[in-house]
């Protein structure tokens, strides 16, 4: 077994288990408040879920990711100007009848509100129900909108006066690269705070990839406190056991992917998980010069969206060419082989473009990609479990501010709770 980057130490104030953001987040919050804290990552690098490989000069993120500027959490735990933060066009772009129509926010593209008004995706009236729905989404606090009764997304949306047509045109194919499935059955809660977080944020990626964001995170932390290559075997509420031997500490957080969070925890509910597979093509011209997202909304072939990333990030290329991000959610039980020609030729129909010299640089299967969300969700899952916590996207809502917010909770009981030991410790002695 190889080494781990940094040999974890004998003991700590705190063992976070996972370096994604959940306990990233986890550990700078705690590490704040003074105590000790060594981050355990079974991987060779920060970001469990949100990784960017350099492949043939291309940046690919794991599974195509872009991040909301609007997430409360995310503002309070990151520097986004470090960031350097590419935005795309705050829109879709439909392929229906042998065109693509984009549907974008008039209050950001207002020249283009006519374009928008005559999509073919609905009618005026039912384009107008939906802006409502969306600014209402808005303007509500978060709250308001987690403590609303709860049902499936596509019963609600049928709830609100949204016709068929632009659900299964527009938001079912859009909603689906969100949900990573496309039946909507997902927490209409979740829906309205997607919807909200669309209206109020930018959406966009560093310009060196999401990888990014979790590595300003591990940069907060003291120096040797992650510890790279450094799978946890068994976590007990004084140590969590590695290949290395034990790590003692007062407390253990838990903050690996859901499956694996319920193999060091007996008993912890694992959800669903939803799965994806991100095609990565390269060409020397891209076939669309506008970042925006592409979305069929006839269903023609496999691709649920896809978008040319280098509109958006030119870095994501270090040779000037532009690469192609395409997304297929669920298992069409192809080999891979099989997927990636079918998703070329669906993109011919979608970029209207000759696909058949463009380079396949990667295929990133993820079955694991992301926690379902099905209702009645519940937002607030308990981080303390037994004698231990937990946390992670699977703990509150299946998103980056999710994971975020749930480090922090964490985080939080664990410093409260110590110092209640403390204080009775302390009582104990007089």
């Amino acid at each position: 077994m190889p080494e781990p980057a940094e040999s974890p130490p004998r003991r700590t104030d705190v063992v976070v288990v996972g370096a994604g953001l959940a306990g990233l987040n986890a550990a700078r919050i705690l590490t704040r408040s003074g105590l000790d804290t060594v981050v355990l990552e079974a991987q060779d690098a920060v970001g469990g879920r949100l990784r960017t490989d350099l492949v043939d000069g291309f940046r690919c993120d794991r599974g195509f990711q872009v991040f909301n500027t609007s997430y409360p959490e995310a503002r309070q735990a990151l520097d986004l100007a470090a960031l350097e933060l590419r935005p795309f066009t705050q829109g879709v772009a439909v392929y229906l009848d042998g065109h693509r129509h984009r549907l974008v926010d008039p209050r950001r593209h207002p020249l283009d509100l006519p374009a928008t008004l005559r999509a073919p995706v609905g009618s005026l009236a039912d384009k107008a129900r939906f802006a409502v729905l969306a600014l209402r989404d808005a303007a509500v606090p978060a709250g308001t909108l987690i403590a609303a009764p709860d049902r499936h997304t596509a019963q609600a949306l049928r709830e609100r006066g949204i016709s068929p047509q632009l659900i299964d045109k527009v938001l079912r194919p859009f909603l689906a690269g969100v949900f990573l499935e496309d039946r909507l059955e997902t927490s209409a809660r979740f829906a309205d705070l997607v919807i909200r977080s669309f209206v109020r944020g930018t959406i966009a990626v560093p310009a060196i990839g999401m990888s990014a964001i979790a590595e300003q995170l591990a940069a907060t932390l003291p120096p040797r406190s992650v510890c790279l290559s450094t799978p946890v075997t068994a976590v007990r509420p004084d140590r969590a056991e590695t290949p290395y031997g034990a790590v003692l500490a007062r407390a253990v957080i838990v903050a690996t992917d859901p499956a694996a969070a319920g193999r060091l925890l007996p008993g912890l509910p694992v959800p669903e998980l939803r799965r994806v597979t991100t095609i990565y093509h390269a060409t020397d011209e891209p076939p669309l010069a506008e970042p925006i997202l592409v979305l069929d909304g006839e269903r023609h072939g496999p691709v649920t969206n896809t978008v040319v990333l280098t509109a958006a990030a030119p870095t994501y290329s270090t040779e000037g060419r532009a690469l192609v991000s395409s997304s297929v959610v669920g298992d069409y039980g192809r080999d891979a082989t099989a997927l990636e020609r079918a998703v070329r030729g669906h993109l011919a129909t979608l970029y209207g473009a000759d696909t058949r010299r463009w380079e396949h640089v990667a295929t990133y299967h993820l079955p694991k990609a992301l926690p379902a969300m099905t209702p009645p969700h519940d937002f607030r899952k308990p981080v303390r479990w037994g004698d231990g916590y937990v946390c992670g996207d699977h703990r509150d809502s299946s998103s980056q501010q999710g994971a975020l917010v749930s480090g922090r909770r964490a985080a939080e009981a664990v410093i409260s709770d110590l110092r209640c030991s403390a204080g009775d410790a302390a009582r104990g002695q007089r």
